[in-house]
């Protein structure tokens, strides 16, 4: 079994246990499954109350961190056994993990090795399933992102991210990134400077004012640059002056740049959407019927699409990307978890100009 993905939050120390309980209560639609919290060994509750796991938190949140095991319940009437961490600063400061971190026991939950689809008998392509599952998995991805870091209009978390990896990786190299104020997109490219050119973990910098991440990014030589790994032809490298760049650019110009990229996908990715769309339309009806079993069998309207290495490799070259400006001013960037969002700043980058 592989775990993930998982999803990152950053907020202050003070307002985490209040983060924690909001995310909690906005992940959790169906009362009737139970929560175990887990404080310590000596201090656990199993409880079908958030505000129970809550006012624990609030009791021991400081000597020790929290974690919680419940049942997320996302699009279609589909559930997903969920872990939800809250850490202190003192242990960000000894082992960088969250301040807030989620993932799923299971990655398939959000990427499965299979679809149920309302085929007809039009033709089949590996390039229009991979389209579908990109949808399918996109709609996961951001509705959990943004109820663990904007289930309400607190503003506590400022920024965040979700990635197949276990640590909060630099932001260009994740599958999504949260921002509360669209104005600090930039602050992406900030942190991934810092983290892959100072070796410093996001969760310890991603709560830094603008400023002081321009700071940072000052501080190193001129000229210097850092590598990205990426499964494109895209630039593999970021430079200082890039970075620089960006942040003295308008906001509203790098957001428009990054839209602009994202409707822009290859036209491998372009053919293929036309024929997706219409099977999603058709299978959308059909969608979490098959939990209870009333769909699929024999005489179902679905059929099983097992996912191949062929998908996943047209969705780690071609998957779009997915630009989104909130009601609250806040923006999220997104594409497939097999998929990065690099070649989307690049194309942004690049049109504006910035890349060297």
């Amino acid at each position: 079994m592989r775990e993930g993905p998982f999803f990152f939050a950053w907020c202050d120390e003070a307002e985490r246990v209040d983060a924690f309980g909001a995310a909690l209560s906005a992940l959790i639609k169906e009362p009737q499954y139970s929560i175990r919290a887990i404080m310590n060994r000596d201090t656990e509750c199993n409880t079908t109350s958030v505000d129970e796991v809550v006012t624990m938190l609030r009791t021991h949140f400081g000597r020790t961190d929290a974690e919680a095991y419940f049942v997320a319940s996302l699009s279609y009437e589909h559930f997903v056994h969920c872990i939800l961490r809250c850490f202190t600063d003192r242990s960000e400061r000894l082992k960088p993990m969250g301040p807030l971190h989620m993932h799923a026991r299971e990655i398939e939950d959000f990427s499965p090795t299979h679809m149920d689809l309302a085929l007809d008998r039009g033709p089949r392509s590996v390039q229009t399933e991979a389209v579908l599952a990109w949808h399918m998995a996109l709609e996961d991805i951001e509705d959990v992102l943004l109820r663990l870091c904007a289930p309400d209009a607190s503003g506590r978390v400022p920024t965040g991210g979700c990635t197949t990896a276990r640590t909060w990786l630099a932001p260009v190299a994740l599958c999504a990134t949260y921002h509360a104020d669209a104005r600090d997109i930039a602050r992406d490219l900030a942190l991934s400077w810092i983290c892959l050119h100072d070796k410093d973990r996001v969760s310890r910098t991603a709560g830094l004012s603008l400023e002081a991440l321009r700071a940072r990014v000052e501080a190193a030589p001129p000229g210097a640059c850092v590598a990205l790994r990426h499964a494109s032809a895209h630039s593999s490298s970021l430079s200082r002056e890039a970075v620089l760049k960006a942040l003295e650019t308008p906001p509203s110009a790098l957001i428009e740049a990054l839209e602009a990229a994202a409707e822009a996908p290859d036209g491998a990715w372009r053919a293929a959407e036309p024929r997706a769309r219409e099977i999603y339309e058709r299978t959308l009806p059909f969608r979490g019927r098959d939990e209870q079993g009333t769909e699929t069998g024999n005489g179902s309207p679905l059929s099983q699409v097992e996912i191949t290495i062929d998908h996943f490799e047209f969705l780690v070259h071609h998957a779009r990307f997915y630009v989104r400006r909130l009601p609250s001013s806040g923006v999220v960037l997104a594409t497939h978890p097999y998929r990065t969002l690099w070649p989307l700043w690049v194309d942004a980058l690049s049109s504006l100009g910035l890349m060297s």
